[in-house]
């Protein structure tokens, strides 16, 4: 038997491999950062044996709730991913599977690698809607692809959505992928109208250099992106620093920044309900936004999530609440769940690639019926 994380994304260390009843293994932590959670990697050799997987160091990982009433993920053809029996003691997350052919890949949620990435991108720039573009460089010198989607013009709303800050949240790209090529969709009435309406700002992935590293949450400097938009640094967040720059150059009416939660089985919003300038405009936006996802979405629901911060208590360091304090506009994290989506669950694939992009198809439908009030 063999197994290896040497790929883009990967992530695992192999402390033992002599027994398939016994295979004990241990998560990396993030590049220069004491974050880990993610873990991906390929099993070799093992075709029809009863295999016993144990990641020792679960227990210690950054969100051990994370691993309660869940299942990792197996794919044969890293296209169809899977659920795997999978338990949790505390300490350490167990899985059996008796793998069908001679190589498999196991992971915390389906990958989604830079070649996907790069494959969407440059699809998208076909269209004659959308321009693609780099906004710059992340640490390791990588583009941060950029994405404008419709004419810009001064009776526009402009709006950003962002997504994978948290390199190990692969949920978001796959969000994004579905919304992006809805929105591009020359045969779709909904965003043809929408278009006419906005212009749309996209990074589909501001963390390429984590992403590809196989790190949970932190850059190739060990930063946590998602707490340096109060003071970002061309040194330790170029890819925030890119990204507020060019919100500064064209303004933002709304901002949405992709995201997935570890431990809660929901999809939910995180608001700005604790910034200094929330006030009965950005309440009403709150408000309809949420509503009209619902209406759209059966996944998506408002009861479960964060509690919401108190007035003027919001850590203006997290983007969404940065963006919404700095351009008085409505600006959400948006949280898809690692594990199922428990009011309505699938016990094959759980949360899924194909649920992330129908529910970013989705979000299409909602910001029609938001656009005028923004």
């Amino acid at each position: 038997m063999k197994i290896s994380s040497n790929f883009d994304g990967g992530n695992i260390e192999v402390l033992s491999i002599n027994d398939h009843n016994n295979i004990q293994l241990k998560i990396r932590k993030d590049t220069h950062a004491d974050y880990f959670q993610w873990f991906y990697f390929r099993l070799q050799g093992a075709e029809g044996y009863p295999c016993k997987m144990k990641i020792v160091n679960a227990g210690e990982a950054s969100f051990p709730e994370g691993f309660e009433n869940y299942y990792a993920r197996a794919s044969y053809d890293r296209v169809t991913w899977f659920q795997i029996p999978t338990k949790f003691d505390g300490k350490t997350l167990t899985f059996d599977l008796m793998p069908k052919y001679n190589s498999v890949y196991i992971a915390y949620f389906a990958p989604f690698s830079y070649e996907q990435h790069l494959d969407m991108v440059h699809q998208a720039q076909l269209s004659p809607r959308c321009v693609l573009s780099s906004l710059g460089n992340t640490v390791e010198g990588r583009d941060i692809d950029f994405l404008i989607a419709g004419e810009p013009a001064p009776n526009k709303k402009k709006i950003w959505v962002i997504a994978r800050q948290h390199p190990g949240e692969t949920m978001a790209e796959w969000f994004m992928q579905g919304f992006i090529n809805r929105l591009l969709d020359s045969d779709d009435p909904a965003s043809i109208q929408l278009l006419n309406k906005a212009v749309f700002y996209l990074v589909p992935n501001i963390n390429i250099d984590g992403s590809i590293h196989g790190n949970l949450r932190a850059n190739a400097k060990g930063i946590n992106l998602n707490r340096e938009w109060a003071e970002p640094s061309l040194e330790k967040s170029p890819e925030v620093y890119y990204i507020k720059n060019k919100m500064e150059e064209t303004g933002v009416d709304l901002n949405l920044d992709i995201h997935g939660d570890e431990g809660l089985p929901y999809v939910f919003l995180s608001g700005i309900e604790g910034i200094p300038s929330y006030d009965a405009k950005l309440q009403h936006l709150t408000e309809k936004f949420s509503n009209t996802w619902k209406q759209i979405s059966p996944d998506f629901q408002d009861v479960e999530g964060y509690p919401k911060n108190e007035p003027k208590k919001a850590n203006l360091a997290i983007c969404s609440k940065n963006i919404g304090e700095q351009f008085k506009c409505l600006s959400q994290t948006i949280e898809m769940p690692f594990k199922q989506n428990d009011n309505i669950p699938d016990p094959i694939f759980g949360w899924s690639p194909d649920r992330s992009e129908k529910l970013g198809e989705s979000l299409i439908n909602t910001l029609l019926l938001l656009v005028d009030d923004l």
